[in-house]
């Protein structure tokens, strides 16, 4: 098993919370606990044998009826094999439970859904989707947690493609719905359409590419891109996912570089999105940009540029992936309304048009008397984030599974 060591600049800070995170962590952060009493032979006859029999009958002649009587309805399964948890890297199904638990514990708080944790002890694509499938009678939803990239594409549009009822994966989906949401505010505060923004995005995984496919769908100009391996361009052999992308012109091919670094697709750049690793964007790059820049730095634990030293530059809104500074970025705005949204309207896809939806959804509560640099997006703790964002679902015509 391949272990990687996260890299923390808090030091201190993140020594004094270990001993706190793993008392809260003790005995685990969820739990079953009945809706119906129990107290009598009567309520066991109705719970169990022999009353149990007639909503069976039920569903076997209807299966829809399923989600009348039973849980299906509320109840969605989050599901990782442990290949890429937060900044941790590749730690195993059983290391990543903790998060699966967690992501549980959101869909609670914030949507009253009960969620399942499953961690899938195999890293063969085609067995993941097959056991997915095989458990899916079970659930209203399918949400993909902390699958490494660029397998989680596959196995999302395969399993999206065969089952019945909705599978989001959040590390994709989740982050572009909330960045573009920050994004349409941002634009509206430094009076730029979404047409003629230039984004220079860092980071081409999972978040990066799903980011990128959604606003280009959204109607924005010009997204050029860098990863591992540099400046995305025609110039070069791509790998087939990101080739496939600046063939559909959702990457535009960015052919006239020298250095073949970051610095060269800032320059005039309207918008930066980090979606990598912490401490690789330059200020020489933030200057290169153009007038009031909008600076997303979404890497986690230490954005692509820090706060201290995005304000040595002339960026104009700072937006990261942390709950201590301003405009947090923050996947829990998305998926609890996406998903109560589905179960309730009974839609079967989650359709990159819902996720546009979402993303207006969640801009839209951002009032104009209010919006600054400092406030670009809502708090994940603010009440009308959930019902906005399901509202948006609900009302959304069903459609063709259409994330490829």
């Amino acid at each position: 098993m391949k272990y990687v060591r996260i890299y923390i600049s808090m030091g201190d800070k993140m020594n004094k919370l270990k001993p706190k995170a793993l008392a809260f962590h003790k005995g685990g952060k969820i739990a079953i606990k009945s809706k119906v009493k129990l107290n009598t032979i009567n309520d066991l006859s109705l719970a169990y044998t022999p009353g149990v029999a007639y909503p069976c009958l039920e569903i076997a002649a209807n299966a829809d009826n399923a989600y009348k009587y039973t849980s299906k309805n509320n109840t969605v399964a989050v599901i990782s094999d442990g290949t890429a948890v937060l900044g941790l890297g590749d730690i195993g199904p059983l290391a990543a439970l903790p998060v699966m638990e967690g992501k549980c514990l959101l869909f609670k708080k914030f949507a009253d859904i009960d969620a399942i944790p499953i961690v899938l002890a195999t890293k063969d694509i085609d067995e993941i989707i097959r056991t997915v499938e095989i458990l899916a009678p079970s659930f209203g939803g399918i949400n993909l947690e902390d699958i490494s990239f660029p397998r989680c594409v596959e196995i999302e549009n395969r399993l999206s493609a065969s089952l019945n009822i909705p599978v989001f994966h959040d590390d994709q989906r989740g982050t572009a719905v909330v960045t573009a949401a920050a994004l349409i505010s941002a634009s509206k505060l430094v009076n730029k359409k979404f047409s003629d923004l230039k984004i220079a995005i860092m980071g081409l995984g999972a978040a990066g590419t799903s980011i990128a496919k959604l606003l280009k769908r959204m109607g924005v100009g010009k997204i050029y891109a860098c990863n591992s391996r540099g400046i995305v361009s025609k110039r070069k052999v791509l790998s087939p996912l990101i080739e496939q992308l600046v063939n559909k012109n959702i990457i535009d091919s960015f052919d006239d570089y020298h250095k073949d670094n970051i610095e060269e697709i800032m320059t005039g750049a309207d918008v930066f999105i980090g979606v990598s690793r912490g401490n690789l964007l330059p200020k020489e790059a933030v200057e290169k940009m153009s007038d009031r820049p909008i600076i997303f730095a979404l890497a986690n634990p230490d954005p692509e540029i820090s706060f201290t030293e995005v304000k040595k530059t002339k960026a104009y809104i700072y937006a990261t992936g942390r709950s201590d500074y301003p405009n947090q970025i923050n996947n829990v705005l998305a998926f609890p309304g996406i998903f109560k949204g589905t179960l309730i309207s009974g839609h079967k896809k989650i359709t990159e048009q819902m996720c546009i939806n979402a993303s207006y959804a969640i801009a839209e509560l951002v009032d104009d008397n209010r919006l600054s640099p400092e406030y670009i997006i809502p708090s994940v703790f603010d009440d009308r984030v959930v019902s906005a964002v399901s509202e948006a679902i609900i009302l959304s015509e069903d459609e063709k599974c259409d994330i490829e």
